[in-house]
């Protein structure tokens, strides 16, 4: 499985990168800081699955799931949004 994490912390993403680590299926074939970054990254590796945070500076995980899903060919492109923030996103 193809994954790519995305999250504006770097502590985040390798929280993620370890839990992922334990599965031998799983190979992270791209991390981003931005959902800029993310979504040339989604568009260019055609991944499996993102791990993509909801609270990013410039453009939030919404923004980039609704870019993503604009593209028909990334359709088969799973999303797993994360947050570590304890309030209500806007």
């Amino acid at each position: 499985m193809r994954i790519i994490i995305v999250d504006d912390e770097m502590l985040a993403r390798g929280v993620v990168r370890e839990y992922l680590s334990e599965h031998a299926d799983a190979e992270v074939v791209a991390e981003c800081a931005n959902g800029f970054e993310a979504v040339k990254a989604i568009t260019e590796l055609s991944p499996d699955l993102v791990f993509l945070d909801v609270m990013m500076p410039k453009m939030n995980g919404f923004q980039v799931t609704e870019v993503v899903r604009a593209d028909r060919s990334l359709d088969s492109v799973k999303i797993i949004l994360l947050t570590a923030k304890g309030q209500e996103c806007d």
